[in-house]
């Protein structure tokens, strides 16, 4: 209990009822469209946004990673992956804990991973990052030689630039998808795991009769923490059943 300048006495609320909610408003910028400040406000308020700043992740994209391995177990001790559109590199921040790459968990294997992207990356202790287009021709050979060997998972976290018409980019992620897949096709391991995100939007079932053809478990799923008005979702294909024959 205090008081006031007029010397009455005054009670600290502390219940919450009565509060304004204590959000951060963002003014519109002269040259700044309408839906860039709301995208900002978003951000800015977003806790998946907070609490990767406090954790040290480099974007909310690595909670998403987080619950699509809480769910189906792929980033394990040993696992040997490859994060295909990598950058800024929040997924490969997690696939290092998770998979022991720096052995940290005492008598576990340590993992191996491969990051890459068109871009330059920030160093992350653990990973091996290159810049490489999965695209060229010779990319699979590129990655298995570096890896060592074959894969155990390839996940994907990629998106094609946004051209603002939803059909559009609902093809568009979904023909990058198919590119990853067949990436994913000749650096797995028997019985190994792809990771990739799309929208939703109707085009999605070619993929899904692909990625049933070579794989014994695919599945859709979207994290807690994606955005609730987004179309984003994830596709997720388990136990990869080898090459064909004719491969």
């Amino acid at each position: 209990m205090g008081k006031t300048p007029t010397g009455k006495n005054t009670t600290k609320n502390t219940s919450g009822r009565g509060q304004r909610d204590l959000k951060v408003k963002v003014k519109s910028a002269r040259g700044r469209k309408l839906s860039s400040t709301r995208w900002l406000q978003r951000q800015l308020n977003d806790p998946y946004v907070k609490r990767a700043q406090a954790e040290g992740y480099r974007g909310r994209a690595a909670f998403k990673i987080m619950e699509i391995d809480d769910k189906y177990r792929f980033l394990v001790p040993g696992a040997r992956i490859v994060d295909l559109g990598a950058a800024p590199g929040g997924w490969c921040q997690v696939a290092v804990k998770r998979s022991n790459i720096l052995g940290e968990k005492s008598g576990k294997a340590k993992g191996t991973i491969l990051a890459i992207d068109l871009q330059e990356m920030e160093p992350i202790a653990g990973c091996d990052i290159h810049q490489l287009d999965f695209m060229e021709d010779d990319a699979d050979l590129k990655v298995k030689e570096w890896l060592g060997g074959m894969a155990d998972v390839v996940m994907s976290d990629m998106a094609a630039s946004s051209s603002g018409h939803k059909q559009t980019d609902h093809n568009r992620i979904i023909a990058l998808c198919e590119a990853a897949a067949y990436f994913a096709f000749d650096v797995l391991e028997e019985g190994g795991t792809f990771i990739a995100k799309t929208l939703a939007g109707g085009a999605e079932g070619d993929l899904q009769k692909l990625l049933k053809q070579r794989f014994t478990k695919v599945a859709n799923f979207k994290p807690p923490s994606s955005r609730q008005d987004s179309s984003e979702k994830f596709v997720v294909a388990l136990g990869f059943k080898g090459p064909l024959e004719e491969e």
